[in-house]
This record gives structure tokens, C-alpha cells and sequence, in this order.
């Protein structure tokens, strides 16, 4: 039995716009959704690809040709469950002074509970249910039950959110949709390609366009400092920032994970740490990685060796870094890289 654990709305919405060539949901054993609310509620609206889980006799039936063995992620949501048990207060008829707390588990950790044992891989809960999700993300409601294979090949996927609602990743087909703009709420572009896009057109104070080519020897080193400045003052202000390359999967990546060590003042190895789970992996996990993967480890394993040897990655393309000689050293005993006496300030 995997289990279960719970799901944030962001990681929902991140699984449902992971795209290779075409959106991954087109892949039938990538996403299992199920909708475990009352018939009368998923006729009226759901999560787009959901299914609804039908109930007899207290047992909850799996709709047709779904093989769960093989799905790599199962998401069952219902109402607005938030914890993996739900806590009830009634009157013990016993005694009129004490009320005793019952335990009971919500429609969707039931349904969970007695779908896990079919499933390799942990069943996720999503947290607030239908209304937390749809409140959040109200573009991505829909009353469509079936989904024809060429529905889903020409579905069109959002950015994938890296900051919750602040900060959103994606490419340039995406940065030029107006109804993805107007969604998201996007106030701010950085735009991190040699491409110029429609929206912000000659507004310094919306648009970064930091011109750099997609290639291993370019250097996105010396524009981090800026690119740094403009997301954290945009973020001050309550802005909506959506990161932009041409295909979202190389200079946009390197200028994401830059901010996070900026902005969390943190180091490479604990913002990788940070989104192994994240928006940010489940990309360059589709994406980037994919290629490099092989023996032992990961490519976050890979940097933390190369950052233990005394070498730092300066190049757009965060997969295959070219690395230069150092210009900080460690210190032991707080493990925090500091400036070397000689040679530039090190990024932080």
C-alpha cells in the first residue's frame, strides 16, 4: 500500500500544465483525477480530465480502462477536505459536561484509503478540495466529461508556478497569450531571450528583457544582479511576474533558481532541496533532466559535488553548467560560502 498524502492546489496545478511536446496529459498513464463530490455538483463544474468516482453499497467504484498500477500520479479531491482526517465535536449522551472529538476521515481520504492499495506510487489528497482549487485557479473549471485524444493534444498549458501566485515560469508562445496574461494576473515580464515580445513594449518598469543567446557558452552571470532587483521590487509591490524564455526550459530556468537563492538567501544545493518536490524539478525533470539521468543521483547531486570541488556554474543552461574556477571559498564552520580575499564577489 503507497498511502497517501496530501496535495497543495499549486502542485495540482503544476502536474495539469507539465508539457514535453505536446501537454503530458495526453500521456494515459500520467494523471489519474478523481472527483468524488456528488453527481449533481461534478455536472455542474470540475477540474478539467477529472472523472467522477461513483458510490455503491459503501464502496467506491473506479471508472473504466483506469489502470492505477501504472499512474504515475492519482489525485482524488472532493468538497474542501484540508487534512487527511477531519475532527467532528458532538455531545457524549453519557455525560452532558464532556464532548468527545470523533476522527472521520473526508469523502476524499475514504475513497483514497480504498484505492491504495492498487497503486506503486503514494495517493495525493488534494488540500481545500474543489473550492480551494477552483477559487484559485477558475480558468482551469470546466463541464466537459469526455476528452477526445486530439482535445488533449491541442489542450494549451499555463506557465508553472514557482512563487504561488507571484511568480510564474514559461516560454514564449506563452508570454504571448492574452488570455493566459489576463488569468494570471501577470503585471511584470522578464524576458530572457533574444525574441521581443507584444505586451510591455518600451515599460522599463514592466519588462526586463535581458538579451542573451540559448547557447552552453553563453553567460547569464553578470545580468543576475539586475534580473534580482527588478523580481523583488515587483514582488514589494504585489506584481504577478511571469519568467520567460523561448522554449522555458533553459536561461528562464537559470534566472528562476537565481532569485530563489537570492531571495530565500540561501545556497544552490538548499534552494535545489527546496524544489525537488517543486514546480521547478517536475519541469526540468521532464525537460532537462531527462537526458542526464543514468547512473546514481541527480543533476542537484552533481552541482553539490562540483560546489564542494571549488567550482560554480555561470552559464544560462542550468543542465550542463560550464564551470570556471572559484571566487569564493567555504567556511567550515557555518557552511556558507563567503567572498575569497582575492578575485570578484561571489552571486548570493
Amino acid at each position: 500500500m503507497a498511502g497517501l498524502v496530501l496535495c497543495e492546489p499549486t502542485e495540482l496545478y503544476n502536474i495539469l500544465n507539465q508539457v514535453t511536446k505536446l501537454s503530458r496529459l495526453t500521456e494515459p498513464n500520467y494523471l489519474c483525477l478523481l472527483d468524488v463530490r456528488s453527481k449533481r455538483e461534478y455536472d455542474e463544474s470540475h477540474v478539467i480530465t477529472a472523472r467522477r468516482v461513483k458510490k455503491r453499497a459503501n464502496e467506491y467504484l473506479l471508472p473504466e480502462s483506469v489502470d492505477l498500477e501504472c499512474v504515475k500520479y492519482c489525485v482524488v479531491y472532493d468538497n474542501n477536505t484540508s487534512t487527511l482526517e477531519i475532527a467532528l465535536g458532538g455531545e457524549d449522551r453519557d455525560s452532558t459536561e464532556d464532548r468527545r472529538h470523533e476522527l472521520v476521515p473526508g469523502a476524499a481520504v475514504e475513497c483514497g484509503r480504498a484505492l491504495a492499495h492498487l497503486t506503486h506510487h503514494p495517493i495525493c489528497i488534494l488540500k481545500g478540495g474543489y473550492e480551494r482549487f477552483s477559487a484559485t485557479y477558475h480558468f482551469l473549471r470546466t463541464q466537459k466529461i469526455i476528452w477526445m485524444p486530439q482535445e488533449l493534444d491541442a489542450f494549451q498549458p499555463y506557465p508553472v508556478e514557482i512563487i504561488p501566485g507571484k511568480i510564474y515560469l514559461g516560454n514564449f508562445r506563452q508570454a504571448c497569450d492574452p488570455k493566459i496574461q489576463k488569468d494570471l494576473k501577470i503585471k511584470a515580464h522578464v524576458n530572457v531571450s533574444m525574441e521581443t515580445g507584444p505586451f510591455f513594449v518600451d515599460d522599463s518598469d514592466k519588462l526586463l528583457h535581458i538579451k542573451i543567446e540559448d547557447s552552453l557558452e553563453a553567460n547569464i552571470f553578470p545580468f543576475l544582479r539586475h534580473l534580482c532587483h527588478f523580481l523583488e521590487i515587483h514582488l514589494r509591490l504585489g506584481s504577478v511576474i511571469l519568467v520567460f524564455s523561448t522554449l522555458g526550459i533553459s536561461r528562464s530556468c537559470a534566472a528562476a533558481l537565481a532569485f530563489l537563492m537570492h531571495w530565500k538567501e540561501q545556497t544552490l544545493k538548499r534552494s535545489f532541496r527546496l524544489l525537488n518536490g517543486g514546480a521547478f524539478w517536475l519541469l526540468l525533470g521532464a525537460r532537462e533532466l531527462r537526458p542526464c539521468q543514468g547512473s546514481k543521483g541527480t543533476y542537484s547531486n552533481s552541482l553539490d559535488r562540483d560546489r564542494r570541488r571549488g567550482w560554480r556554474p555561470v552559464t544560462a543552461n542550468p543542465v550542463r553548467p560550464a564551470l570556471v574556477r572559484p571566487r569564493a571559498v567555504p567556511s567550515h564552520s557555518t557552511r556558507r560560502w563567503r567572498p575569497a580575499p582575492r578575485g570578484g564577489t561571489a552571486f548570493a
